[in-house]
């Protein structure tokens, strides 16, 4: 049996990267992400050398048989997506799965997650939070969804890319227009912002912006404001 460290990353500071992940990276024999050339840059940041192994969503299932080949061997692998906690809304459970039923044990190095971020400022009352990531990119798909989290009673939290912030934002004010709504941007980054009111007040901020960059977080009240 050996161990398999789920390691969480920074979701943009660097500073955000814990004393833990750093030494663990350190020890590991193999070291399992979703874009080796983004974990290059971040390992030579702390100054890491380590072997690399591309395990990303295409490739997921073949490539967790290569790193319980490894962890077989009795020598230890650690897994790190782009940005963030692995398995929320990036690959990582695959992985998981596949060395916990091989008999190995799967620790987590607790980190940066743009979720819990985003929910620790929120500043809502809502005691039940459901994390949905990205919704679908088809019109119909996503007001479907939308309307079934509004129906839930529960606060939600889902990510959205710049080019279709503002018909998530459009969809919610005509579904929900009194729901309170809080908005991450550019998270722990030099241009972070967070905006809070209705979908159509945090609309109305953002269609006065020339340049939309970067991924957006957006809480969502389980209840009216």
């Amino acid at each position: 049996m050996a161990t398999l460290y789920i390691i969480a990353t920074p979701i943009g500071n660097l500073g955000d990267m814990t004393f833990r992940a750093v030494e663990t990276l350190k020890t590991v024999d193999l070291v399992a992400c979703e874009d080796t050339r983004h974990t290059l840059k971040l390992l030579t940041h702390f100054g890491i050398r380590a072997r690399l192994l591309s395990c990303r969503s295409g490739n997921e299932t073949g490539a967790s048989g290569k790193v319980i080949a490894v962890l077989d061997e009795g020598r230890t692998a650690a897994y790190c997506s782009d940005a963030g906690t692995p398995a929320i809304s990036d690959p990582g459970a695959v992985l998981v799965k596949n060395a916990a039923a091989a008999g190995h044990t799967v620790i987590p190095l607790p980190g940066a997650s743009a979720f819990a971020s985003l929910v620790s400022i929120a500043g809502s009352a809502d005691k039940s939070v459901v994390f949905e990531g990205f919704l679908s990119p088809k019109e119909g798909r996503r007001k479907s969804r939308l309307k079934e989290l509004l129906g839930t009673g529960f606060a939600f939290v889902v990510y959205e890319s710049p080019f279709r912030i503002h018909k998530l934002l459009a969809e919610l004010a005509g579904l929900e227009h009194e729901r309170y709504v809080c908005v991450g941007r550019e998270m722990t980054k030099m241009h972070e912002e967070y905006l809070r009111g209705s979908a159509a007040e945090i609309s109305s901020v953002l269609a006065e912006r020339k340049d939309l960059r970067g991924e957006f977080s957006v809480f969502v009240s389980g209840h009216n404001a």
